[in-house]
């Protein structure tokens, strides 16, 4: 009896810890997600690497992406994406071609208007390590998609504790792919041209550019 006992304890302490633990990391994620919404515009450079071991693939480049509200412009691979807010342009200079399309429904897709905010919702939340990165303290928080369908295994998302910004997302996918992406530049507030989010078709035009819609 005392054995059942004493497992009965150790198994509901567990259980308690665990959804202490979960709690506590989804109280910094709603931070870190108030802290986002609350800037008029968001500029984010950052560094991308994808690597899996078993196909071979290790690839690390950079990017940046300016994010207001909805809207974005993403510049990567010398390729840029805008998202007015009704369509998707991608437009690809290399290839003089622009693709128009509607935003993908994916919930999986890390799109650019999801970057910092895709955690809020179809994730379990357990807190994780913590690291000291050049003096500053960042917090892992390890997210685990509810869907079992999905193609993602789990994300760890790294917090600066001082500003509340995210610095690092690694995602592990149930093939062995892993993708980091970690922010070189965080800047909020920028002036911005009233045109940025505007697409104009009549230049890419002029320019000899193919419009593919989709």
């Amino acid at each position: 009896m005392k054995k059942v006992l004493l497992v009965l304890t150790i198994v509901l302490s567990a259980n308690f810890l665990s959804a202490q633990n979960s709690e506590k990391a989804k109280a910094l994620l709603d931070e870190v997600y108030k802290k986002v919404k609350s800037y008029d515009n968001i500029f984010v450079d950052f560094r991308f690497d994808l690597r899996n071991a078993e196909a071979g693939i290790n690839q690390e480049t950079r990017g940046d992406v300016t994010l207001a509200g909805e809207k974005y412009v993403f510049n990567y691979l010398g390729s840029k994406q805008l998202y007015d807010g009704n369509k998707v342009y991608t437009i690809v200079p290399e290839n003089e071609e622009v693709t128009i399309e509607d935003l993908s429904e994916d919930e999986d897709a890390m799109t650019p208007s999801k970057m910092l905010t895709f955690y809020q919702e179809g994730h379990n939340y357990q807190w994780d390590i913590l690291q000291n990165v050049q003096g500053r303290k960042i917090q892992y928080i390890k997210l685990t998609p509810i869907d079992s369908e999905t193609e993602i295994k789990s994300r760890l998302l790294g917090i600066d504790m001082g500003t509340k910004h995210i610095y690092r997302l690694i995602e592990t996918g149930k093939n062995g792919t892993k993708t980091t992406i970690t922010v070189n530049s965080f800047k909020t507030n920028q002036p911005l041209s009233s045109t940025l989010f505007t697409f104009d078709e009549a230049k890419y035009k002029d320019e000899g550019y193919y419009i593919l819609r989709n």
